[in-house]
Order: structure tokens, then C-alpha cells, then sequence
């Protein structure tokens, strides 16, 4: 059962993934930026950075957080994925609006990851022991 939350937490992350391409799929529609052009409207712009954003992130966090949660806590793991979640939909709501507002969002998901690879390291060096 404690994999299945980080689980859980991961499918909804992936979840928010889709969301922030399907709205570069509404920007490209609504301000006329035809694929696969990747600049136009500003606001267009705005929604392809949130969704590469996305992306790379998540390359650096989904293996600390299962790594973590195999090694470690799983529940910890959860919950951290719970907040990168909560930093990353911050930033996208603020990037959306203007750029200047993604402060926030990106500070949050930023230290959430910066703690969850060090939990996942410290989880196995322990491991190794």
C-alpha cells in the first residue's frame, strides 16, 4: 500500500503534464500560432514555456521521488510529490498571466525538489550500508 500514494501523486503530476499541453493546444488555436512554430502571441509563448517547464522538471524530479520512495519513506515521498505538485500549478497559474508571476510557484517546487533528491541520496547511501 505505501508505494501506491507516491503512485498516486506521480499519475497526477503526469495528469498535470497533459493539462499544460493541452493548453498550448488552445493557445496555438486561439492566437493562430500554426505547428510547429514554437514563438507568436506572447501569451502563446507563456503557455509553451509553462509546458517545456514542466517537462524538464520532471526529468530531475520523478526519479528522486521513486528513488526516495523505493529507499526511503514512501509517504514522505507522497507527500513531497503533493507539494512539488501544488509549486508547479502555482507557476503555471502565475506564467500564464505574466511571467513575472512565476516566482512563487517555481521557489516552491524548486526547494521541494532540491529536498527530494537530497532525501533520495541520503535514502541510498543508507541503503548501502
Amino acid at each position: 500500500m505505501p508505494l501506491a500514494l507516491p503512485a498516486l501523486v506521480t499519475l497526477i503530476i503526469v495528469l498535470w503534464l497533459v493539462i499544460t499541453g493541452i493548453m498550448v493546444g488552445r493557445a496555438r488555436t486561439k492566437y493562430k500560432v500554426r505547428a510547429p512554430a514554437t514563438t507568436g502571441d506572447p501569451a502563446f509563448e507563456r503557455a509553451f514555456r509553462v509546458q517545456m517547464n514542466e517537462l524538464e522538471n520532471l526529468v530531475a524530479f520523478l526519479p528522486a521521488l521513486w528513488i526516495h520512495a523505493w529507499f526511503g519513506d514512501p509517504r514522505w515521498a507522497a507527500v513531497a510529490g503533493a507539494a512539488y505538485l501544488v509549486g508547479r500549478i502555482a507557476y503555471a497559474i502565475g506564467y500564464w498571466q505574466d511571467a513575472a508571476k512565476r516566482g512563487l510557484g517555481y521557489s516552491i517546487a524548486t526547494m521541494v525538489l532540491a529536498v527530494t533528491w537530497v532525501a533520495a541520496l541520503g535514502s541510498v547511501v543508507q541503503a548501502l550500508r
